[in-house]
């Protein structure tokens, strides 16, 4: 990555920005929210550290880190890969994520209130796979941005022309690809959250297409789901008893229930 020369040497050192976004990096990272153990966890525990960015930035780019496939092969979701994929931003561009949002988004569009964004210092070295919140509102009107393909309300497009579309082209990747989503899982940080192809017992089904909506999904249950074909944007706020449940629990339910809401404001 020649934006981030901290990765040579490393098993992130091939890694394309594109396979950041995917979560197909190739590069070992245990997620698991309920391990006290698993490298999510230490990432967390090094936020309690006095001195944050070096204990998380030695954790993501340890040279022991070893890579399980090529990259751009195998998907696997990896708070790993997301902050060093904020780290990179910072990298390019010479300052904060969150600084960088408010110059080229927040302020631009209009927010209503501001965003706190996790800062291991003050101005810099925001926490890039965590730690953003914003209201129910400005969530929703960053959809709107979203579904207006990264457009402002003066007119001015920030957002590479397909990027909206990109971001919901499915990859194909091993793991991205299974028998609840033949179409694929993952595209730049959005999810596809559509009726699962195995639920054939449940309706509605079909106002959602996994080729129109895209999903922002949280751990424990925050949503923004954008459909540019009906112009719909939904956000969610929720406390789901498992952080990171099967998509055939609460996501599925609300797949239904968004699903429910956009055939009844169609009909």
């Amino acid at each position: 990555m020649k934006y981030n020369h901290d990765v040579r040497g490393t098993a992130w050192e091939h890694v394309t920005i594109r396979q950041l976004l995917q979560h197909t990096s190739g590069v070992s990272w245990n997620e698991d929210y309920t391990n006290s153990q698993s490298d999510f966890s230490q990432l967390t525990q090094c936020e309690a550290h006095p001195n944050t960015y070096a204990c998380v930035n030695n954790l993501v780019k340890d040279p022991k880190r070893k890579a399980y496939a090529k990259p751009g092969k195998a998907w696997s979701y990896s708070s790993g890969g997301a902050w060093l994929l904020g780290d990179t931003l910072e990298k390019a561009t010479g300052e904060s994520i969150a600084k960088y949002l408010q110059d080229k988004i927040w302020q631009p569009y209009g927010m209503n209130r501001d965003g706190v964004w996790h800062s291991y210092a003050v101005g810099k070295h925001d926490a890039g796979a965590h730690g953003f919140n914003a209201t129910l509102e400005d969530w929703g009107k960053f959809g709107l941005f979203v579904m207006n393909n990264g457009t402002l309300p003066d007119g001015q497009q920030i957002l590479p022309k397909n990027w909206v579309k990109d971001a919901r082209s499915w990859n194909k990747a091993k793991n991205s690809v299974n028998k609840l989503h033949p179409e694929g899982t993952y595209g730049y940080e959005w999810w596809n959250n559509s009726i699962p192809a195995t639920a054939t017992d449940v309706a509605p089904t079909t106002s959602l297409s996994y080729q129109d909506s895209m999903w922002a999904l949280g751990i424990y249950g925050q949503i923004i789901m954008v459909n540019q074909a009906q112009k719909l944007v939904i956000v969610q706020w929720s406390t789901w008893p498992k952080a990171e449940p099967s998509m055939l629990e609460q996501p599925l339910e609300a797949s239904l229930m968004f699903n429910a809401i956009a055939n009844k404001l169609a009909s």
